[in-house]
């Protein structure tokens, strides 16, 4: 079967890496969701109100473990925001971690947007790049190595996706494991326990794109469209169910292995704040969030969340 050069809408860390919420205390829980209304407000700062439709957890999650490795104490008010105007919440401000994420949170989208507009060319796609782009000249000169590298990374994987030569799992999943691992690792306010960091990022991203093949595999082979798992995997082009079963071993293998990396790294890292949430999120969160994926029970993040 000749599949689609289209591909499959790679959620480019949209949604993945949540809390567990029913094992997390709840001011570990408050503090997350400040964290993320705390993304949200500076997405708003940095680049305007648009670029908050772009907010997504995964974003949040970096921002928690990037300010865990900081002393400084973390700064919060207390607002109303444009999405839950009727109630109060919490937000992190003047924080270094989440303005760093909010840059990623956009650059991560609009490289994605802009490569969708050349290859499928659809009126959503190019009406929202082209809204999009006017809030990308605001990326901090100091971060341009950063947004070129995700640019980069992102073409790369493209590429790979587009090519017929026979490779393995392993393979298509490194740009984005790559580019993962570059952005946890070259915050530019740390320098130091940088290799733990390229290790936790890099199988963080290969976590990610693999459960994001497999999440979408029913809708993908239905459609026809590019499918990372099916492409590498299912060389005898087995029907959903049957391709399903074959391979939910082998993908809970390598998904629990990447997880089990990512903690690793977090436990040799030096935290100064944030560990319970940390630990939740790698420990439980995406655990919690494979099972949802395999037997897809409660699978939208607001619902679990209810932030």
């Amino acid at each position: 079967m000749v599949r689609t050069k289209e591909r499959c809408v790679l959620t480019l860390m949209f949604g993945y890496v949540t809390p567990c919420k029913s094992e997390l205390k709840m001011k570990d829980y408050e503090k997350f969701k400040a964290y993320y209304c705390g993304l949200c407000l500076s997405l708003k700062k940095n680049y305007g109100n648009i670029p908050r439709l772009l907010i997504n957890y995964d974003m949040t999650f970096i921002a928690v473990l990037l300010d865990a490795l900081s002393e400084k104490k973390c700064d919060y008010t207390i607002g109303r925001c444009i999405a839950h105007p009727l109630k109060k919440r919490i937000f992190i401000v003047n924080n270094s971690a989440l303005n760093y994420a909010s840059f990623l949170n956009l650059a991560l989208a609009y490289y994605k947007l802009a490569d969708d507009v050349k290859d499928e060319k659809s009126l959503k796609s190019i009406v929202f790049t082209h809204i999009i782009k006017n809030y990308v000249h605001k990326f901090p000169d100091r971060l341009k190595k950063h947004s070129d590298f995700i640019k980069g990374r992102l073409n790369a994987l493209y590429k790979l996706e587009d090519n017929d030569v026979s490779m393995g799992i392993d393979e298509l999943s490194h740009p984005f494991a790559e580019l993962t691992a570059f952005i946890v690792s070259e915050y530019p306010e740390n320098n130091l326990q940088k290799d733990l960091l390229y290790n936790l990022g890099y199988n963080l991203g290969k976590w990610i794109y693999i459960i994001d093949a497999f999440d979408d595999l029913e809708d993908d082979i239905a459609s026809n469209k590019f499918n990372a798992l099916v492409r590498t995997l299912n060389t005898d082009n087995l029907n959903f169910e049957d391709f399903k079963s074959s391979i939910k071993e082998r993908i809970d293998f390598i998904l629990v292995t990447s997880a089990r990396n990512c903690f690793e790294s977090l436990n040799k890292l030096s935290l100064c704040t944030n560990n319970d949430i940390l630990y939740n999120i790698l420990q439980n969160g995406l655990l919690e969030k494979m099972e949802n994926v395999f037997h897809k029970k409660d699978s939208t993040v607001d619902a679990n969340l209810n932030l």
